[in-house]
């Protein structure tokens, strides 16, 4: 199997740690290069004791410089905040680099949108139309022609998934979307902050980010093109004192108060039949983080109320392998040219 050279822009966050330890055990994507300004001249596997041993551990960290990334790397995971990557993007596609980039920089289509909610303008918006959305089990073929994809959010990942095949099999109405989702600490990133410290965290529960999550614009954007229409819908992120996983619960009207849940089910079966990732969990079975603990697995349960005519789904995942990390390299393992589970086909870690 062809080998492929990656560099990895923002090694010490989490999901610049998950890249790490998944790129560890794959066999065609190996780590070249590894950045941050703060860690610059640690040996990889002396910051992160855990690699000891591993390929890669014996990596520099260095400062991020587009130059030696061109030379020494094929493909570059952009593992850094919302207004960063944008800068380091252009370089890196100008000197024939292929980029996976983890912040919001390419996701949103429209650049007053992006400026809109992340406060800042857009500096490359010439790369907005060639950038690719990062969900594989619905821009696969477009993700392995691309140079730039946009690593989608874990929120978004979550509940875009959970809602496809309601959209696609036109079984509610749009309009009516209320997303209620629940986030590990990880997700809130590495950096130390009193709200995400232990005693913060811990035996306690809340909701953040209202009424204006910046995931927001990202799902109703993915939700529109599904539905064929500008959708609005409401998003509403919690907090919860667990490391890793997102919960997401949807719920919307049924266009067909007299859909039985038996259809509902069938519906969601015949749309991810097939699927390696996307698992609907028989009838009566509800889904759990541990389950998807540290993997691509999608689990998905549909429940139909005939009381109050809503659907109910039930979307779970990994927010920083399937969330992230785990995306990225199934999108590097497409615009690679390779199988996207290449890699990826470790069970969850309960």
């Amino acid at each position: 199997m062809k080998t492929y050279r990656v560099g990895l822009v923002g090694i010490t966050g989490y999901a610049g740690m998950e890249v790490a330890r998944l790129l560890a055990g794959h066999p065609a994507l190996k780590l070249a290069m590894a950045c941050s300004r703060a860690e610059a001249g640690k040996r990889l596997g002396e910051f992160y004791p855990f690699l000891e041993h591993l390929p890669g551990s014996d990596i520099a960290i260095s400062v991020f410089d587009p130059e030696k990334a061109a030379q020494l790397c094929d493909i570059v995971f952009l593992s850094v905040p919302a207004g960063t990557a944008m800068g380091m993007a252009v370089p890196l596609l100008v000197g024939g680099v292929k980029v996976v980039d983890f912040s919001a920089d390419f996701r949103l289509r429209d650049p007053q949108v992006y400026e809109e909610w992340y406060n800042h303008a857009h500096t490359a918006t010439e790369l907005l139309a060639q950038a690719v959305y990062g969900i594989p089990e619905l821009y696969a073929e477009q993700i392995g022609k691309a140079r730039l994809v946009a690593n989608p959010g874990c929120y978004p990942t979550c509940s875009i998934l959970g809602l496809y095949a309601a959209l696609r099999c036109g079984l509610i109405e749009e309009e009516s979307i209320v997303i209620d989702a629940k986030s590990g600490t990880s997700g809130a990133g590495r950096k130390a902050a009193v709200p995400t410290l232990f005693c913060e965290v811990a035996d306690t529960f809340r909701a953040y980010g209202l009424p204006r999550h910046r995931h927001t614009p990202e799902i109703e954007q993915e939700v529109s093109l599904l539905a064929g229409r500008d959708v609005r819908l409401s998003f509403t992120p919690h907090l919860v004192p667990m490391n890793r996983g997102i919960f997401a619960t949807i719920y919307a009207r049924l266009k067909n108060p007299r859909l039985t849940a038996d259809e509902a089910r069938d519906a969601f079966i015949s749309t991810w039949e097939g699927n390696r990732w996307i698992r609907v969990l028989p009838r009566g079975a509800l889904p759990e983080v541990r389950y998807v603990r540290g993997t691509m697995f999608c689990d998905v349960s549909v429940v139909n109320d005939p009381r109050t005519g809503r659907l109910i789904v039930l979307s779970v995942i990994d927010n920083l392998c399937r969330g992230a990390a785990g995306q990225a390299i199934a999108n590097a393992n497409l615009m690679c040219g390779l199988p996207v589970e290449t890699g990826l086909t470790v069970a969850p870690s309960v």
